[in-house]
């Protein structure tokens, strides 16, 4: 029974070492936006960001991910289990929205690199409740509803 427990652990584990070294599970870890761009779901989304604005000041984790060292990676984890199994299952949606949790992120590390530029807002007396991606969306990614896939030219899919 032991011998039995051990060698599944050991065959387990050999899988899991396959599947991370054909996935090329470390490069997942890093900040090149290209990795990102792995999956073709992306294309579109990475495009969008490499002819606009923020391409020469911020990557992917710049904006998505939080810059403490284990939060981050802890969503990341989160964020790839979700892409995992969207892929998986085979629920892909047609337009990529970021979560609220997500958006929580991106809206802490707008105002963390543009702080100088928000203070006067932030220190209004005036309530301050909406993201700033809300009035300024084409800035990281580019004009919205740009696509260079093919699919993704509907009138349904431009109004998302």
């Amino acid at each position: 029974m032991k011998f039995a427990i051990i060698l599944g652990l050991l065959v387990l584990m050999a899988v899991a070492g396959v599947g991370l070294y054909v996935t090329n599970f470390t490069a997942y870890l890093g900040d090149n936006p290209a990795t990102c761009n792995n999956c073709h779901v992306m294309d579109a989304v990475y495009e969008n960001w490499y002819h606009a604005g923020h391409e020469q000041w911020a990557t992917c984790n710049d904006c998505h991910t939080p810059h403490a060292f284990i939060p981050k990676y802890i969503v990341k984890a989160e964020n790839g289990y979700h892409h995992v199994s969207a892929f998986t299952l085979g629920r892909i949606p047609n337009a990529i929205r970021a979560r609220e949790s997500s958006q929580k992120i991106i809206q802490e590390n707008c105002v963390r690199c543009h702080a100088e530029t928000v203070s006067t807002i932030l220190d209004s007396p005036m309530e301050f409740d909406r993201n700033c991606f809300d009035c300024h969306r084409s800035v990281a990614h580019g004009q919205r509803g740009i696509s260079i896939l093919p699919y993704q030219t509907s009138e349904e899919d431009r109004s998302q």
